[in-house]
């Protein structure tokens, strides 16, 4: 495992971390979370993303239980705050009375004193950003988180944050936002920014919720136990890649993962980490062998004439629109 700086901080992150967005809680059974957990230690993983809506607030609960016993300096610990996490209206946002509460529940359910990353799960428009900053800043300057980041915000809500966090005093240093070869919609405005301000990437859905895999075939079902097959487990994310022509031409990368020597998934993990602005790249798994081969991408370098053919291949199914980056005009 090879190891980034997460933006122009001086904390380490795995390049690789593991993420427990549709699987604690939900998808598997804790045994099989905790049996993957312990395949992502074992592989040098240290970074471990969570949010407190996942799963209803259990996904945190599971992944507390499965470090527990790992010595906590030795991990990078993320969760988040925005989604609802119960039926009152204050349940919800970024508020200065919901970050206040939600960090003390977050901390609670992980089983540890602070998170080393506390990030804003969308931007949320019915609080004011100085509200929301203030309350990111007594959090951090309480201990009860080391880091402050951002998921799915705008470049220009990045900067405006950035700013209040500079006069504040505290780091913000990460933005979370969907990122593979076939969602590129952060290149164009997000990475600039993010470069010039020192902040870095934690990219979720590398492998397009399993597209880039390739097991799903153009004209055939999706294959059973997938999914795509499974409303509970992300099929809503997924429809949007199962159209025919992104389906061939993803299986038009086959020849070049098997000239690179890797699976297509790890292709596609590997093509995110040669984004420079990219600290880590989330897997997530419902079994530990699918960490164990997703693993293989950290340190792979893929040369020009490769990045450019994958380019070829999908750059007629590429979505690369800056406005696909948003938050909900309202809170959900």
């Amino acid at each position: 495992m090879e190891f980034r700086h997460l933006g122009r901080s001086g904390m380490l992150v795995s390049e690789i971390s593991y993420g427990n967005w549709i699987t604690h809680g939900s998808q598997v059974e804790e045994d099989a979370a905790t049996a993957c957990v312990r395949a992502a230690l074992d592989s040098g993983i240290t970074t471990f993303d969570t949010a407190d809506v996942y799963a209803g607030t259990r996904a945190e609960e599971v992944l507390g239980r499965a470090l527990k016993g790992e010595r906590r300096a030795g991990l990078e610990i993320f969760t988040k705050v925005y989604w609802p996490t119960g039926p009152g209206r204050n349940d919800r946002g970024l508020s200065r009375k919901h970050i206040m509460e939600s960090i003390d529940g977050s901390l609670r359910r992980l089983q540890t004193d602070y998170v080393d990353l506390y990030q804003a799960h969308r931007y949320d428009y019915a609080t004011p950003l100085e509200e929301t900053m203030s309350a990111f800043a007594d959090v951090v300057h309480a201990g009860k988180a080391h880091y402050i980041g951002v998921s799915e915000w705008k470049a220009s809500e990045i900067r405006a944050a950035h700013a209040l966090a500079k006069e504040l005093r505290i780091p913000l240093v990460s933005n979370q936002p969907q990122y593979s070869m076939l969602w590129r919609v952060i290149e164009a405005e997000v990475v600039p920014t993010s470069e010039e301000l020192g902040v870095g990437q934690i990219v979720w859905s590398p492998m397009a919720q399993g597209v880039l895999t390739g097991k799903y075939l153009p004209g055939q079902p999706p294959p059973a136990g997938s999914r795509a097959t499974d409303e509970k487990s992300g099929a809503g994310f997924i429809a949007r890649w199962l159209a025919e022509d992104v389906l061939t031409r993803v299986q038009q990368l086959k020849p070049l993962a098997d000239q690179a020597g890797l699976t297509m998934g790890q292709l596609a993990i590997a093509w995110v980490l040669q984004n420079q602005n990219v600290s880590s790249a989330i897997i997530g798994a419902s079994r530990p062998e699918q960490v164990k081969d997703n693993v293989k991408a950290s340190g792979v370098k893929l040369d020009a004439d490769l990045m450019k053919a994958i380019d070829e291949i999908v750059e007629p199914v590429t979505e690369r629109d800056p406005a696909k980056t948003e938050s909900p005009a309202q809170r959900p």
